[in-house]
């Protein structure tokens, strides 16, 4: 399978991935932790990537998303964004709201 395509499928059967450096107990950079630390703090299971040990995802996602770093937050099969951009959702509320309708969409279907 050529790695966008893998890409693809991971982003399409996970409601909720991280593609982050290191795992959620073992972070790897400070950005992950953080986004990390925002996702938990939702209370929803979410599934992830560590691109440090996936080179092949770690060249080709920032092309594939247009996005050029890591961390990155797929909800719902969208690119939701960075660290920065997490960490400002979670303190505005909006990522908990995002999460739990993700969840609940994804439950209904």
């Amino acid at each position: 399978m050529d790695i966008i395509d893998t890409i693809k499928e991971q982003i399409q059967s996970n409601n909720i991935l991280l593609y982050m450096k290191g795992s959620p107990n073992q972070p790897q950079c400070g950005f992950s932790a953080q986004t990390v630390q925002a996702l938990m703090a939702c209370g929803e299971r979410f599934a992830y990537v560590d691109v440090l040990t996936n080179p092949d995802v770690r060249a080709n996602l920032p092309k594939y998303a247009n996005w050029p770093t890591f961390p990155q937050l797929w909800v719902g099969g969208e690119l939701v964004g960075g660290c920065d951009i997490v960490t400002e959702m979670h303190t505005s509320g909006e990522l908990q709201t995002l999460i739990k309708e993700a969840v609940a969409a994804q439950s209904a279907s």
